[in-house]
């Protein structure tokens, strides 16, 4: 596996535990990482895409709640809400990352991760916000 890809896999984990128990301490974060990842250049990517979601979770979630048609976050399943912050934050603060690449780690951590359904759900949503990021804005 790639080792970006790889650094979202972990980055993906941390985000569903922080989800599920938003206290867990620092260094044990950075344990995981390191016990997880023997690359130091994905070591500092995979907790780079952990703190900047947490960093910028209000408004991530804001534009994952606009995006999901019909859906509220806290409804979500936790991967799939976790997914799509990931996938937000990059393509919403990582230009560099082009979307296309975005898209298709998200969905692909979605079908290893999620349900049945994850997958198109996680594109869709996805797409929405890489559309309202790319529009002009008036």
């Amino acid at each position: 596996m790639d080792p970006r890809s790889r650094a979202r896999e972990v980055a993906l984990q941390l985000l569903y535990q922080r989800d599920l128990n938003p206290r867990v301490p620092r260094d044990a974060i950075e344990h995981f990482v390191r016990e997880r990842l023997n690359n130091p250049i994905a070591q500092t990517f995979c907790l780079g895409l952990f703190d900047g979601a947490v960093e910028r979770a209000e408004e991530i979630d804001r534009g994952i709640t606009e995006a999901a048609q019909n859906w509220r976050l806290a409804r979500m399943a936790v991967v799939d809400r976790n997914v799509l912050r990931l996938g937000a934050y990059e393509l919403l603060c990582s230009p560099q990352t082009p979307a296309s690449v975005v898209l298709n780690e998200a969905i692909e951590l979605a079908r290893r991760y999620g349900s049945a359904n994850s997958p198109a759900f996680v594109n869709g949503v996805l797409d929405r916000i890489r559309a309202r990021a790319a529009a002009p804005s008036a």
